[in-house]
């Protein structure tokens, strides 16, 4: 006889043991269950949070959530399948249905690849541009319908290159390399930018496109005369949609030889892979392969003058919203698109004919032209005295200039951003357009409501300026640490959320724009292509700010006010509009639309009601679905089924307390084999049961607390006040008390009233593998109360190192990788969680209520996690 009991027979002992056997094998089964079912649930989660947030993600992201999604809920079924002996087979076909439509999501490709090798830019249309890409399309649209000169040309097209790429086999090898990279990382960016680049430009071009385009060159070379050169231009396709300008991201060629232009077409080609281009495709969630690249074969402009003309003024925040601005330098435009000369401006009103407003006259340090004879590319000619002050347009054809511009914003009805070149011609000069595209504009909402501390003329006089001047080209403020950058190693330690301070507004710093909080340059203006990705990304830009990287080297944090040409010392965050947030680069993008797509079949949850006929394997049309049933029935069948093990196994919990408790012994959980129907607590040997159950009975419940009336009116009164629910009787509610125990593990299904939980726990001795874990849903107040109640206790366990979800009013909370010590510690934040929490819900309306309730549960749990852990 063992403390009164009788003790076991052999026979009933290896019984028993066959039991916990049987036991152990659906216990694992269960909490892989419970595994898959958290691993679901956090996919789905960060999938709504990146459909809602402002952090870039690739088609490798979605491809993983996908997988990783439709692999745990496989899982979820499988265990529920083993468990109730293929009680839901019919399960499986409900998700074989949804997973086949995720792979349809997943796999499906959009490629062009019928269609000519070549297009004669007379015979381009917009209706052309899934082959020649928005750059061509438009060219050829000018051409053709407003009677604008445009250079001779043809567009090797999408189909030309995606025959380059099958014929040398690239595709595969480049996807397979951009999956395998951290997009996020200048390292492996810098690394896949020249490997990719390399593969490229060593490939050769297949027969027929290379006859194709020298066939085609020398129809040029007879047309324009033996002195041909060429301008090789890239227009991928997406450019200039949905926002996406793709602004100096690709590489064009100029001044190019005829016999060149096979090897020059794979330079644009293999500038699809440049860094900055890489980078801006990610960033706007656009796919390698949604951007095939066309490339545009032009004649040469020997350009007098060149520049970039705007139908309106593309920064919303300066007053000449109704002003034709033109910017414009000697030689060719390439100085002013690429940053690095400050250009003239004139500013034209939109009344035909324009008036000249005004126009400020810049020095202009050099200029570009195409190299002489027969070399090829361009030459720099520095430009000193009168040459460097000298207009680059003569009033008169400024205003012939804004008159193009307005013809073609007219054409097509939307405000253009147009590229242009000024030629002599037949004695005299005319425009040639180089490119047309709608106009990005910056319309910061920062710009719209400047706060009432900037809104007047001047600054407040105690604040203290570091730098003055320069061209806004993006409206804003911003604040953080200055950052100078003068190379491109320096790309590498940019930190996320700093001011980039560069010498020349040059295209590659595109690179650093969405981690940049601002960006100020010493040159540049706003038709520049680093301007109209700074407007892209919102991102307050200051240009032409002379000196700037010496006058804030090291100066720290720093206070950014673009459009008053300003730059505070110090951090000043009140002077940002309240509700600025970033935008979300991601929305409307392909790789934005394919997780939207990928969202609809994985989160949403139609089965709400357990009790409802409809509560099937056939009405599951969603992961999320899949999942409700699998934990429902896989709890009903671990703790609930009549047939279940626990019936036989569990031992009643004897202790002082109202509510019962059944304790399952897994594997060691118990110090002693127990003969009889109950269990001491004295005699319990898992820690982590023990953990909890100290804080549960750590501090004395005061009870529920007193509702006001409108509290207690809105919950039913048996739910809040009936004192059956504190009852030894076998209630229902009161006899779903689960504890599955081993020596370092521990699992409790419980159910206080009308609030759900369970708790799992593992305190070993390999950190990687400790976890605390809290499931907690229900209530009986309505459900924005118990949203506030989950929002509480989330807040509470955030506090101490647990990573909280929150789907309405139920809430996942799990603290990992800490040692036993530190785990046990949590586990008995939980336990004390789980008593005072009850029916709080019907306060947490009353803001004043629910604070102090608030502030007294962090007390109690911040003493608990002082407080040294004790097991008798």
């Amino acid at each position: 006889m063992l403390g009164g009991q009788k003790e076991l027979s052999p026979e009933d002992l290896a019984h028993e043991e066959e039991l916990k056997k049987q036991l152990r094998e659906r216990c694992a089964r269960f909490r892989r269950l419970l595994s898959s079912n958290k691993n679901a649930l956090e996919i789905m989660s960060e999938v709504e949070e990146a459909l809602a947030g402002s952090h870039p993600f690739g088609m490798s992201y979605v491809r993983g959530a996908g997988t990783r999604a439709a692999t745990a809920v496989y899982q979820m079924v499988r265990e529920l399948n083993a468990l109730s002996d293929n009680q839901y087979e019919d399960l499986q076909a409900a998700f074989n249905d949804i997973s086949g439509r995720i792979t349809g999501v997943l796999e499906r490709k959009s490629l062009v690849t019928d269609g000519p090798l070549l297009l004669p830019l007379p015979d381009i249309r917009l209706g052309d541009m899934p082959q020649v890409g928005g750059k061509m399309a438009n060219l050829g649209e000018v051409s053709a319908n407003v009677g604008l000169a445009v250079p001779d040309g043809f567009a090797v097209t999408v189909n030309a290159y995606h025959a380059f790429m099958e014929y040398n086999g690239l595709r595969d090898e480049i996807s397979r390399r951009i999956q395998s990279a951290d997009m996020e990382s200048m390292d492996d960016l810098f690394s896949l930018s020249a490997a990719l680049q390399q593969c490229i430009l060593n490939a050769p071009l297949p027969p027929q496109l290379e006859q194709a385009i020298e066939a085609a060159v020398a129809g040029m070379v007879e047309r324009c005369g033996s002195e041909l050169r060429l301008a090789l231009r890239s227009s991928a396709v997406g450019e200039d949609a949905l926002g996406v300008t793709f602004a100096g991201q690709y590489r064009s060629e100029l001044n190019v030889l005829p016999e060149e232009a096979c090897e020059v077409w794979k330079e644009i080609v293999a500038s699809k892979y440049a860094v900055t281009a890489m980078s801006y495709r990610f960033q706007r969630g656009i796919p390698d392969e949604a951007a095939p690249m066309s490339v545009g074969v032009l004649s040469m402009v020997q350009a007098l003058a060149g520049g970039v003309a705007y139908s309106r003024d593309p920064v919303a925040s300066r007053q000449g919203r109704g002003q034709v601005t033109l910017n414009a330098v000697p030689g060719l435009p390439q100085a002013v698109v690429d940053g690095a000369v400050t250009p003239d401006v004139f500013a034209f009103s939109r009344q035909n004919p324009p008036e000249l407003l005004e126009k400020h006259i810049a020095h202009k340090a050099f200029r570009l032209d195409c190299a002489p004879e027969a070399l090829q590319g361009v030459v720099r000619s520095d430009l000193e005295g009168e040459a460097a002050v000298r207009p680059s347009l003569t009033d008169a054809q400024a205003r012939e200039l804004a008159q193009v511009a307005l013809a073609l914003e007219e054409f097509y009805n939307e405000p253009q951003d147009v590229e242009w070149a000024l030629e002599p011609y037949e004695g005299n000069t005319r425009i040639v357009v180089l490119q047309s595209r709608p106009l990005f504009e910056s319309v910061s909402d920062q710009a719209a409501e400047p706060p009432a501390a900037v809104a007047g003329d001047d600054l407040p006089g105690d604040l203290p300026v570091l730098a003055q001047g320069g061209m806004a080209v993006s409206s804003g403020v911003a604040v953080g640490p200055v950052f100078v950058a003068r190379k491109d190693a320096d790309m590498l330690s940019f930190p996320r959320g700093g001011i980039l301070v560069i010498e020349r507004a040059q295209p590659r710093w595109a690179t650093l724009l969405s981690r940049a909080a601002g960006l100020i340059s010493e040159t540049g203006g706003m038709a520049g292509h680093l301007a109209s990705v700074a407007r892209e990304y919102k991102l307050p830009a200051l240009f032409s700010l002379k000196n700037a990287g010496r006058l804030l080297e090291n100066a720290g944090e720093v206070t950014l006010l673009a459009d008053r040409g300003t730059v505070l010392a110090g951090s000043h965050p009140e002077l940002i509009p309240a509700g600025t947030t970033p935008p979300n680069l991601m929305a409307g993008s392909p790789v934005y639309q394919r997780l939207k797509e990928l969202a609809a079949l994985m989160t949403p949850l139609h089965l709400l009601d357990p009790d409802s006929p409809d509560f099937s394997p056939a009405n599951c049309t969603s992961l999320h679905d899949i999942t409700r049933f699998c934990h429902e029935k896989a709890v009903g069948l671990m703790f609930d089924s009549e047939a279940a093990l626990s019936r036989n196994m569990g031992k009643q919990l004897k202790v002082g307390v109202k509510l019962q408790y059944w304790v399952i012994d897994m594997d060691d959980g118990f110090k002693r084999s127990i003969s009889g129907p109950l269990v001491e607590l004295g005699d319990i040997a898992c820690k982590p049961m023990l953990a909890l159950w100290n804080g549960m009975v750590a501090v004395p419940w005061a009870g529920p607390p007193a509702t006001s009336a409108s509290g207690f009116m809105s919950v039913v009164f048996e739910s809040t006040m009936n004192r059956e629910l504190e009852s030894t009787a076998p209630t229902a509610m009161a006899d779903k008390n689960f504890f599955i125990i081993a020596s370092r593990y521990m699992i409790l299904q419980a159910r206080y009233g009308y609030h759900f939980c369970t708790v799992e726990c593992l305190a070993g001795e390999n950190e990687h593998e400790n976890f605390v874990s809290f499931q907690f849903k229900g209530g009986a107040a309505d459900v924005s109360r118990r949203i506030l109640r989950a929002r509480m206790l989330a807040d509470l366990l955030e506090t101490h190192g647990f990573r909280v979800d929150i789907k309405n009013d139920s809430m996942f909370a799990v603290a990992e990788a800490y040692n036993a010590e530190e785990t046990l510690r949590r586990t008995r934040l939980i336990g004390y969680l789980l008593i005072h929490s009850r029916q709080v819900d019907m306060i947490m309306k009353d803001t004043v209520r629910a604070a102090a309730l608030k502030e007294k549960l962090a007390g109690d749990m911040a003493a608990l996690m002082a407080k040294p852990l004790q097991f008798s």
